[in-house]
């Protein structure tokens, strides 16, 4: 029987260990802070109500200020709604990351010498480093406000048609065609296929960029000239292998420059 394939939000989890409610926590608090910022809306389209009932004779409409105080009362506890959300996805994400970065780095000091070599330190440094920390920004940002986005437009749509059930059904056309949108254009095969080749050119150059700036002192003690080619093309193929001497220069400078010394 084939096994089912774990997502990546699972993956994750399994890193955090017992934080993982944390998770569960935040997306349910940041959903309800959503439903609670909602409810300021209300509150205003009473007090225009209310005024508007008794026009011309606004000094009748003596309910404003309790709606405007109601108002304000339920933006604040949105706020703390939501603020409880970070503090318990901040949490986890911290738990996270360093988890993954306690694991990687057990399994690095098991790896072969002749791997990280091949892969450039700068490679390994920006997936221990730079990948983790974009967990963090996922696990403690992006998620509660995911839960957000969904709460949102559920709320919205009880709320408009609540009050005109044909100002609801007639709002739900913009918002069609803005997923619509979004799903074509921003997250379509294309924009994943232009990410995917924007993470591959920084790895590439934040590797060249480290083994560059390790070369220097090398660099200057035997007099070469360095030069920007394999830093500028972002390639960690640039390694150049001398015949005479045997050794190989892990270094962004040319073949040239070291067959001139």
């Amino acid at each position: 029987m084939e096994k089912k394939k774990q997502s990546a939000l699972s993956k994750l989890m399994d890193y955090a260990g017992g934080h993982k409610y944390f998770t569960y926590a935040s997306l349910v608090l940041a959903a309800i802070s959503a439903i609670v910022a909602l409810v300021p809306f209300y509150e205003i389209w009473r007090m225009l109500k209310d005024v508007l009932a008794v026009r011309p004779h606004f000094e009748n409409a003596t309910s404003i200020k309790q709606y405007g105080w109601l108002a304000v009362g339920f933006a604040l506890l949105a706020m703390i709604f939501y603020i409880a959300a970070l503090m318990c996805s901040h949490k986890v994400a911290f738990r996270v990351q360093a988890n993954m970065r306690l694991k990687m780095m057990e399994h690095i000091m098991k790896l072969l010498l002749g791997f990280v070599e091949s892969e450039g330190s700068g490679k390994i440094r920006k997936v221990v480093t730079e990948s983790s920390a974009a967990t963090e920004t996922f696990l403690a940002h992006n998620l509660p406000d995911k839960a957000v986005s969904y709460a949102t437009p559920v709320g919205l749509l009880v709320m408009m048609l609540a009050f005109d059930w044909r100002l609801g059904l007639a709002s739900l056309i913009p918002a069609a065609l803005a997923f619509v949108l979004m799903g074509t254009l921003m997250m379509g095969p294309k924009m994943a296929e232009d990410m995917k080749q924007y993470q591959n050119a920084l790895e590439a150059m934040s590797s060249e960029a480290v083994e560059y700036v390790r070369g220097v002192p090398v660099l200057k003690t035997f007099g070469h000239i360095s030069t920007y080619r394999h830093f500028d093309e972002g390639s960690i193929c640039g390694r150049i292998t001398d015949d005479r001497r045997g050794c190989t220069f892990p270094y962004g400078f040319d073949h040239g420059d070291a067959a001139t010394s």
